[in-house]
């Protein structure tokens, strides 16, 4: 049984556009929205980003305990190559530049980005292309 909802307790990124425009570029609507949290639906489950009462830090840090990254399927390399580019207007950088696409590995092609708040996506190709 697949879970319904996915709860990612989150600093100030909650109401931010990168995230937003991320998710909803990737097909998911915004389900609800309240002061310090969002939520998106791709389907029938949901994704929620709110924004925690008791800080106990004021940046998300990928390589504390806790949530590393959200990984995303995109339809080919092309997409993951077009949302590549387009997140770097919607504030999003390329991590890993020297190694990417294929920052994990020569048969994974994905990009790696992260937001100006440290949280970080990897959007992954469905279709790799075919080495020779």
């Amino acid at each position: 049984m697949s879970p319904t909802s996915a709860e990612i307790p989150c600093h100030r990124f909650a109401g931010r556009p990168t995230l937003g425009w991320l998710l909803e570029t990737l097909g998911h609507t915004l389900f609800q929205s309240w002061d310090n949290g969002r939520s998106w639906r791709p389907g029938p489950t949901y994704l929620v980003l709110e924004q925690s009462p008791a800080l106990t830090a004021d940046r998300h840090d990928r390589c504390r305990p806790g949530l590393n990254h959200l990984a995303f399927h995109v339809e080919d390399e092309t997409a993951v190559d077009q949302l590549a580019t387009d997140a770097a207007r919607h504030g999003w950088h390329l991590l890993f530049p020297d190694r990417h696409p294929h920052a994990g590995g020569a048969q994974h092609y994905a990009a790696y980005l992260e937001n100006d708040d440290g949280f970080e996506v990897e959007l992954v190709a469905i279709d790799p292309p075919q080495q020779n």
